[in-house]
């Protein structure tokens, strides 16, 4: 058990408590075997509400509670607030190999790998559990959890109803979406404070897309690193946020320890903070954060979740991403409201509102949940589609086995004008990319089925072409671009087959 002496209870507020209400309900009307997915922005008590709805459920089910996490962090906070309400709740983590006393507890909290360790170990490490509650339900980690609770239901809950993997949606594992209050509300009501933003356009040439669809780190930290990019990192902070308490968002560790350097010769109070630090070194870190007024914490890819510092005043995206979720989460961790504190200012460098439309903007999640691919597309290209300012950055492993470097260097967009020019049609430049993709596949491959496997694994860097291509031309659908993929891959196919089969 944790120790709660000085740990008070949050109560819930009216709008917390109709929420609980409702999703308790909905659960005991649609009995076993119904998943619930449940939306509210950060800031909005997540732990708070689905602490209370564990609670509820173990009285009028019987039935015990399993809580996963994909922070240790996350496990502490959730067992403090569940232990304050009068929920006995253990923590299953690395050292917890056996529950013998499990009858003492209501409540279990565990993160994902662990409780799969030990689940593969013993099916029934955990028994009596009716109701799975996932916090951060977006990240995919927890869909292998699923299969040893089929029988109950599970609860997930973010901010953002968007798979971390577009390839696997939520709706593949839950039955409904409830969406909780939006930002707009929340800010209206009191219960967040509201974002200044400042933008600043930059450049984004020479950002490549990797594999997962967001920018990668080595492009982003070539980018972000020089010279230009920095002083215009610090002139926007000089123009709108000296002496604010600022936390800085960057892609690459480069970057950031660049970003410290520059910063630390001006006289600024910074430090830097990515995943590499031991938990003594980043409890040190964010404890000075914490005491000190004006200070500026440079990170990487650690507190986008699981961190809340009410006291930040400004953040300052000093990265671009591809991704509605991580901006949601990185501008989140200032939305936190203190008596003093009723707004905080964000600083965007990476083109990032233009993107996604400002924080505050309202979103149709029910839309997210129901057609993930539509959806993610229209947020992408309604005004600037940032495919068409970057490479395709391809796989490590595929850079090994084929000639990437002559797919690099065609360019359907410059092909396309070309054709065009030369008063050719402008579908000549589809014909000379299969070319492309064949003479590349073709050359590597040892028979058809290799080649067929060559072209699966450029299945990303076809669509990604055609993408270009279907933006060149005035009348396009999305229906014309999948007619397109199956019409090119069927071709492409088949030439294949007839080189390679008689090898």
């Amino acid at each position: 058990m944790i120790d709660t002496e000085l740990y008070e209870a949050k109560t819930l507020y009216p709008f917390q408590e109709k929420t609980v209400h409702s999703i308790v309900d909905e659960l005991e009307k649609n009995g076993k075997n119904f998943n619930l997915l449940f939306q509210l922005p950060t800031g909005g008590g997540k732990t708070v509400i689905f602490s209370e709805i564990a609670k509820r459920f173990i009285e009028k089910m019987n039935e015990k509670v399993l809580i996963l996490t994909h922070r240790i962090e996350l496990s502490v906070q959730t067992s403090k607030q569940l232990a304050a309400i009068g929920v006995r709740n253990k923590i299953i983590n690395s050292d917890v190999k056996k529950i013998p006393d499990q009858s003492e507890y209501n409540c279990f909290i565990a993160m994902v790998e662990t409780l799969n360790n030990r689940l593969n170990e013993d099916g029934n490490f955990i028994e009596g559990v009716g109701l799975v509650i996932v916090d951060e339900a977006h990240y995919n980690s927890f869909r292998k959890i699923f299969q040893f609770y089929e029988g109950g239901n599970i609860l997930g809950v973010t901010a953002t109803p968007l798979s971390s993997n577009k390839a696997l949606p939520l709706n593949d594992n839950y039955n409904k979406l409830i969406v909780g209050e939006s930002i707009s509300s929340l800010i209206e009501s009191g219960y967040l404070a509201d974002a200044e933003t400042y933008t600043y356009d930059v450049n984004l040439h020479g950002l490549k897309i990797g594999s997962n669809g967001d920018f990668t780190v080595s492009s982003s930290d070539q980018v972000y690193g020089n010279f230009f990019m920095q002083e215009k990192l610090l002139f926007a902070y000089e123009e709108v946020a000296v002496g604010d308490k600022t936390l800085i968002f960057n892609s690459g560790i480069d970057t950031s320890l660049r970003v410290e350097e520059t910063f630390k010769k001006r006289g600024y109070k910074i430090r830097h903070l990515d995943s590499t630090f031991s938990d003594k070194d980043r409890k040190d870190v964010l404890s000075w954060f914490k005491t000190t007024p004006d200070a500026i914490l440079t990170s990487v890819g650690i507190l986008t979740t699981g961190f809340d510092e009410p006291t930040v005043q400004t953040i300052i995206l000093n990265r671009a991403t591809r991704s509605l979720t991580l901006y949601h989460q990185m501008i989140g961790r200032g939305s936190r409201k203190l008596p003093n504190k009723d707004k905080f200012k964000l600083i965007d460098l990476g083109n990032n509102v233009r993107r996604f439309g400002f924080w505050q903007d309202y979103l149709n999640w029910q839309d997210a949940f129901r057609f993930p691919d539509r959806f993610l597309e229209s947020r992408l290209t309604e005004n600037d589609d940032l495919e068409f300012e970057v490479e395709f950055e391809f796989p490590r492993a595929l850079v090994e086995v084929l000639e990437t470097k002559r797919l690099e260097e065609f360019n359907i967009k410059d092909v396309y004008y070309e054709c065009l020019d030369q008063g050719r049609k402008g579908k000549d430049a589809v014909d000379m990319s299969m070319d492309n993709h064949f003479e590349v596949i073709s050359t590597s491959a040892t028979d058809f089925f290799h080649g067929l496997e060559l072209m699966a694994a450029l299945q990303e860097h076809v669509e990604h072409r055609l993408k270009h291509y279907t933006k060149c031309i005035s009348k396009s659908t999305p229906n014309y671009l999948k007619y397109l993929i199956e019409t090119y891959n069927r071709q492409l196919r088949q030439r294949l087959r007839d080189v390679l089969d008689d090898e």
